[in-house]
């Protein structure tokens, strides 16, 4: 392969005129003075006005180095000092350049020129807009003068997972981010340890937004506090986590929660609100169950993700939110566009990067791992702590991971089955008995959800309700209890506003009040 030099001519260090150049250090000229060097063409990029330089510097090339042909080319900047100029000209140049790597080596010389335009090569050559690696000439010691006038040169690749050092470090930083979103579980599932890596590598490359699906309960709200606390940790950040479950935003509440409010913009709007989105600016906003947002929340939010502003409700002025978005849903959104229950636009926006998260039955392999963590939970939140004996941990972990395990609130049950076994635990043992009377509870609470109705989905379980709503607070419900709850909210979702829920749930009550 030929070896070709692009350089940019260095008005002061090149410069020589009378027989003493030749006992001065020029960086330019020494490229042709190394014995270990064959340059076959350098590319020397030059103001006209330092045309005299120029020539002295082609002439001597020739004589220190016949083999190299060297091709002036006039390179004009109004202000050598200014960023952007200089930048969009070396841009222009790599462009209109006709780089062949397959058959030249490309060597940048980025020791002449200005700073601004070493700083402007070097982003060139680190995107790989100009195909090089970088040399780099320093005059000789002054012992070394005399033996070896022309100094010496480096060689640097900036595509630096070739230098094993260096990417073994980009490794270890890699597999410590992959652990911080698994939570530090030692998870064994491929299908998932497959889908963290690519997330933790799209997590720290792009800020477009993030949507996380899978069924509720399998770690979604979890997973974008960890993308969040990655990016903290990147440096990608400096705002706020602001979370919000879509699930219970209806009517004016809805709008002014996300967008904020003027005073007076409807009834009982007393004072502004910010909202949700101004607060996440320069954080990450996620919104969890992004699909029950309703059809004017989605086009504000449209909006906002595309411009970064938008206004708040009674508000004739815009306001600004730079925030990263991500999204959080256990319905097929892809199916409600096309029934129209949301934005085919919107998706298309959201789903640029899209992460399903399996559910525990489908990750069997991961119980185990995850039964530690959530016993070590237990034991921060409570101070006491709790272990199976080891006839009790076999016992749970066959039955977790058999044929009649559903687990169709996912970690939420595995969570929710820690805490009771562990309140159980006589001196912090976790026995045979107390596994059986669990696992009794949780068939129970799963064949309870199951005639409770389901759609095709898996979203109309009452536990899948519950859980949108209360979070792991919704493990601790009596069965009654949950039924009923459960019922009264997926009433209230068929109304625009609590006082036209209240006005059905209670009709009855209504026309029995006197007059």
């Amino acid at each position: 392969m030929r070896t070709v030099v692009i350089g940019m001519l260095g008005s002061t260090l090149d410069q020589g005129f009378s027989r003493q150049r030749w006992y001065k250090w020029r960086p330019t000229v020494s490229l042709g003075q190394q014995p270990d060097l064959l340059v076959d063409r350098m590319e020397l990029l030059f103001s006209a006005q330092h045309q005299r330089i120029a020539n002295f510097v082609i002439k001597d090339l020739a004589v220190v180095s016949p083999e190299t042909l060297v091709v002036p080319r006039i390179f004009e900047l109004k202000n050598p000092w200014d960023f952007e100029e200089v930048y969009a000209a070396l841009f222009d140049f790599a462009k209109a350049y006709p780089f062949d790597p397959e058959r030249e080596d490309y060597l940048v010389h980025i020791t002449t020129g200005t700073h601004v335009l070493q700083i402007c090569l070097f982003l060139l050559l680190e995107s790989r807009h100009i195909p090089a690696r970088i040399i780099q000439t320093s005059p000789p010691s002054f012992k070394d003068k005399e033996i070896n006038p022309a100094g010496i040169y480096g060689v640097i690749d900036l595509d630096l997972s070739r230098y094993d050092r260096l990417a073994e470090r980009f490794r270890v930083e890699v597999q410590e981010h992959v652990n911080l979103l698994k939570s530090g579980i030692d998870t064994r599932n491929p299908a998932f340890n497959a889908m963290i890596e690519r997330l933790e590598k799209v997590a720290g490359e792009s800020t477009e937004p993030i949507l996380l699906t899978g069924p509720t309960g399998a770690g979604k709200s979890r997973l974008a506090q960890l993308i969040y606390d990655l990016r903290r940790l990147r440096r990608q950040v400096k705002g706020e986590f602001v979370e919000i479950n879509c699930a219970t935003l209806r009517g004016d509440s809805a709008m002014s929660t996300l967008f904020g409010h003027k005073r007076g913009a409807f009834t009982g709007a007393t004072a502004d609100r910010a909202g949700l989105l101004r607060q996440a600016d320069g954080g990450v906003l996620f919104l969890d169950e992004v699909g029950e947002l309703g059809p004017d929340e989605q086009a504000m939010l449209l909006r906002a993700i595309e411009v970064k502003r938008f206004y708040p409700l009674g508000s004739d002025t815009e306001a600004a939110s730079d925030f990263q978005l991500i999204c959080g849903s256990n319905r097929p959104l892809a199916k409600l566009a096309a029934t129209g229950g949301f934005r085919p636009d919107l998706l298309a926006r959201i789903n640029l990067w899209s992460f399903r998260l399996p559910g525990l039955v489908e990750r069997p392999e991961d119980i185990e791992p995850n039964l530690d963590y959530e016993l070590d939970r237990y034991a921060e939140k409570t101070g006491r702590q709790a272990r199976f004996n080891r006839e009790a941990r076999e016992l749970f972990l066959a039955l977790a991971t058999g044929g009649e395990a559903r687990w169709s609130g996912n970690f939420l049950d595995l969570a929710g089955s820690v805490r009771r076994m562990g309140a159980l635990s006589d001196g912090g043992r976790i026995t045979t008995t107390i596994v059986r009377e669990e696992w009794g509870r949780l068939r129970q609470m799963w064949v309870a959800g199951t005639n409770g109705g389901l759609d095709a989905e898996g979203a109309g379980q009452n536990e899948d309700i519950l859980a949108r709503v209360l979070g792991e607070e919704a493990g601790e419900l009596d069965r009654f209890e949950a039924l009923q709850l459960a019922g009264v909210i997926r009433e209230c979702g068929r109304f625009r506003n609590l006082s036209e829920a209240g006005r059905a749930l209670f009709a009855r009550s209504r026309q029995k009040k006197p007059p």
